[in-house]
């Protein structure tokens, strides 16, 4: 069976389960005329008034669905440097006083946003990571690419030692399933400070996938660090 033969029992299995026209009579047709005529012009294969209502809302459904997909193309927002990723999470998160939040956002391989998730909030200083949930998301989301972010309320433009484990540990987990960590965005004062400006994205693992709980503490004292194969550019490659 070749592909095109492939994708049609797929269609004609779909239409089956869909319309509820039974499959002989679906086959059947196929064999003679043009098979999209299901859907166009239905009247052709002479449903029953439940299943011409099917058939209506399938069609009212691929409309909406072609219309709101194309506006979502028009409209797309891509993270493609570590400049476009801090000034968005800086919108997203410098009015954030109260409390410390850790976000995610999972990108395609042409850094186009797939999904944006809170992944815990905390207190004033403090905020819990729970690196399975993040894994969860990016495999449900099959994404390419991941950018973490949060904020600290109590006003430190510096990343704590704990932000740079956290970073650490989530690329242990992803690095082996081929998916990149290519930012963690801290935003604070009206700021934001890029790990991958800074030289803080290692671009290797240094030790096995660790998912236990992550507390990220803002007031921890400050170490400076480099990596020295670490991710230092303004844009990612796609």
């Amino acid at each position: 069976m070749d592909k095109k033969e492939s994708n049609t029992e797929i269609f004609i299995k779909g239409l089956v389960s869909l319309t509820g026209i039974p499959l002989k009579k679906i086959k059947k047709y196929a064999g003679q005329n043009n098979l999209f005529n299901v859907l166009e012009h239905p009247y052709t294969i002479e449903p029953n008034e439940k299943q011409i209502k099917k058939i209506e809302l399938l069609n009212e459904f691929i409309s909406v669905y072609n219309l709101l997909k194309l506006f979502e193309k028009e409209n797309e927002i891509r993270l493609d440097s570590s400049t476009a990723a801090g000034e968005y999470f800086t919108a997203l998160l410098s009015g954030k006083k109260e409390r410390e939040e850790f976000w995610a956002v999972f990108l395609a391989a042409n850094n186009s946003i797939i999904e944006l998730s809170v992944i815990s909030k905390g207190t004033v200083s403090e905020a819990v990571v729970y690196p399975r949930e993040i894994l969860k998301r990016a495999i449900n989301c099959d994404c390419r690419k991941i950018i973490i972010a949060h904020n600290h309320p109590g006003g430190i433009k510096k990343p704590s030692l704990s932000d740079i484990e956290v970073t650490q540990k989530l690329i242990d987990i992803f690095y082996p399933i081929d998916i990149r960590v290519v930012d963690h965005i801290i935003v604070s004062g009206g700021g934001y400070i890029s790990f991958a400006e800074k030289g803080y994205i290692p671009d290797n693992i240094c030790a096995a996938a660790n998912y236990l709980p992550i507390k990220l503490e803002e007031n921890i004292e400050y170490e400076e660090i480099c990596y020295s194969e670490g991710i230092n550019d303004d844009e990612w490659e796609i």
